[in-house]
């Protein structure tokens, strides 16, 4: 990997701030039945917590009194809040738990229904590793700060706050001397706190990295063993995580840090204080149980702080997190659907229309994919595009689609601007067979039935039959409930192609775009299918991008492609009188047969 494309990689992000977690709220919001239940549990808790000390002392002070109904009373007191305790606080794990399964899988569902229906545009600049990353371990983070962290944060700030009222009212004196510690305490959370919340957010980008280059090794693992590649591979995904481990070695180091002082400077101050305390009973001016009630008071408000500095790191990890999913649910997608749509035709006509279209990728601004390039084609007619790599023919089916718009022109289907419909609409009227056909996980009855979902099984196998499929799937060990794989595995380039023609054929729309349909067959099955194709475009509007020209030569027109511009059209017949390059092209293919 480049040093360029790996300044890519490197995270450029600030830390987020502890505020972000505010944008969790909304995700909350039709949960606040669990919200309060659990916000009661945890108060209770607390202030069962907090008393449980007082009990304590009334045990002590109470030792050498010969009244052992007395002291009965407070042990059994003392027990009774300690069952309570553990009751609330079982009921406080529970209600916070399923708030947080409940939010984080709200999350989760809601970043998906987000980038699923983002345009290609969205990521040309944002790996699908990277999103799979945040969607994972990003929600993962979320999870642990909703089903914990926080509930120990708001638990902790109560016993603290509580804890120092207690210490108030126990003894003023040493509560005094407590507080003389506090400012020495908060120096150290505040300043290597944005420390710790910066290197978070950092070492979340590097493991999302690291995701975004396994997701595409994994994609290209046949590509990467054919060029023996693997070590520079390994290398490269060694490197970035490294990376990772070095930047969360430096948020671990800091966090320690952070913990390290604090638990001394707290567990310190209580120490000195006691020892005053210590003195003041040896002199009679204190009772051994107000000592022990005091005692115990400051090692829940120092432990609580301990904790608060513990929580607080995992709370800045999350807000990041939380920051990097927000981010993806408030990307504005270039391309969008109209507020006020034109309805799509329910029975649409399927004409086309390119009007002085001219576009560039984002991504390439200085090369021009299309240049003002005009042309129609009716409904039920067949348009071949030919020409050389590179010459725009793909482009067009991408704006057909709508995966893109054009920067200058407009296309038209049925007399309508793509721009003023919603994309799902006239999606609906187009059928596609791209040239890297898509095979799920699933298995072949699935496959095929992606075209149309409430399509029976019967009319599946009627697809795959005129798609020159049955044969091959009928031998396969299960047949039509064969499992495919990941990605198609276990098929060859020719038999995808076919599952994915099947898959057009069910859909049995207006519009048919064909992209190298038959690239990947042998000859006698491309003849095959080529049959099923022309049947099924007789009635169709079919626009065929094509390579190989034996394919092309029924075509109705046949529009020859050259550096983004249409630089001739026509029949077969008549571009091979013209000459040219589409005659040369011919004369490439087919030899001295050409005519």
């Amino acid at each position: 990997m480049s040093d360029r494309e790996r300044s890519k990689l490197r995270p450029k992000s600030s830390g987020a701030k502890i505020s972000k977690l505010q944008d969790l709220i909304p995700f909350m919001r039709p949960y606040m039945g669990l919200v309060i239940a659990a916000a009661v549990t945890l108060v209770l808790t607390s202030g069962l917590s907090l008393t449980l000390p007082v009990a304590v002392r009334q045990v002590v002070d109470n030792f050498s009194n010969s009244q052992t109904r007395l002291l009965d009373t407070y042990f059994g007191a003392a027990l009774g809040i300690a069952g309570l305790l553990a009751v609330g606080t079982a009921f406080r794990y529970l209600l916070v738990t399923k708030l947080g399964e409940r939010v984080v899988a709200d999350i989760r569902k809601e970043v998906f229904s987000r980038i699923i229906v983002m345009s290609p545009m969205f990521y040309e600049n944002l790996r699908t590793g990277e999103v799979l990353s945040r969607i994972t371990t990003d929600t993962t983070l979320v999870l642990t700060v909703i089903g914990s962290s926080v509930s120990i944060a708001l638990r902790n700030a109560l016993i603290f706050v509580g804890g120092l009222i207690f210490m108030l009212l126990t003894s003023a004196k040493l509560t005094g001397l407590v507080l003389l510690v506090v400012p020495l305490v908060l120096v150290p959370i505040l300043t290597l706190g944005r420390k710790v919340r910066r290197l978070s957010k950092e070492n979340q980008d590097w493991i999302a990295a690291g995701s975004a280059q396994v997701s595409e090794a994994l994609g290209a693992v046949q590509t990467i063993q054919a060029f023996t590649h693997e070590m520079e591979t390994k290398g490269d995904f060694s490197t970035t995580t490294e990376d990772s481990y070095l930047s969360a070695h430096e948020r671990i180091s800091a966090r320690a840090l952070m913990t390290f002082i604090v638990i001394f400077l707290v567990f310190s101050g209580i120490i000195g204080v006691l020892w005053v305390g210590a003195h003041d009973v040896s002199a009679g001016k204190l009772s051994a149980g107000i000592l022990v009630q005091f005692v115990i008071y400051s090692v829940m408000v120092g432990g609580s702080v301990a904790a608060l500095s513990e929580v607080w790191g995992e709370l800045q990890r999350a807000a990041g997190a939380t920051d990097r999913l927000v981010e993806l649910l408030r990307l504005e997608d270039s391309i969008s659907d109209p507020h006020n749509a034109i309805e799509c035709p329910k029975q649409a006509s399927g004409r086309l229309s390119f009007e002085n279209v001219s576009f560039h990728y984002p991504s390439r601004p200085n090369y021009s994919a299309l240049d003002r390039i005009s042309f129609d084609v009716e409904p039920g007619q067949t348009v071949a595009v030919v020409g050389p790599s590179g010459a725009g023919k793909t482009t067009i089916i991408q704006l057909l689609l709508r995966f893109y718009d054009p920067q200058k022109g407009r296309i038209l289907f049925d007399e309508v601007d793509l721009r003023k419909m919603r994309r799902g609409d006239f999606r609906q009227s187009i059928s596609l067979v791209p040239q890297d056909p898509v095979i799920f996980a699933n298995n072949v009855l699935e496959n095929i039935r992606f075209g149309r979902q409430n399509a029976k099984d019967a009319e599946v196998k009627e697809a795959a039959k005129l798609a020159a499929a049955h044969d091959f799937i009928s031998g396969l060990p299960e047949g039509y409930s064969s499992y495919l794989g990941e990605r198609g595995v276990m098929l060859s380039g020719g038999q995808k192609q076919r599952i994915a023609i099947a898959r057009a054929i069910l859909r049995d729309a207006p519009v048919l775009l064909l992209d190298e349909a038959t690239s990947s067959l042998d000859s006698e099955s491309e003849q095959a299918v080529q049959r099923a194709v022309d049947t099924l475009a007789q009635d169709r509007t079919t626009i065929v991008i094509a390579h190989r020209l034996a394919t092309v030569k029924k075509a109705d027109r046949i529009l020859v492609m050259d550096q983004g511009k249409v630089v001739a059209q026509g029949t077969h017949q008549s571009l091979m009188k013209q000459g040219g390059l589409y005659a040369r092209l011919a004369r490439l293919q087919f030899g001295s047969n050409a005519k």
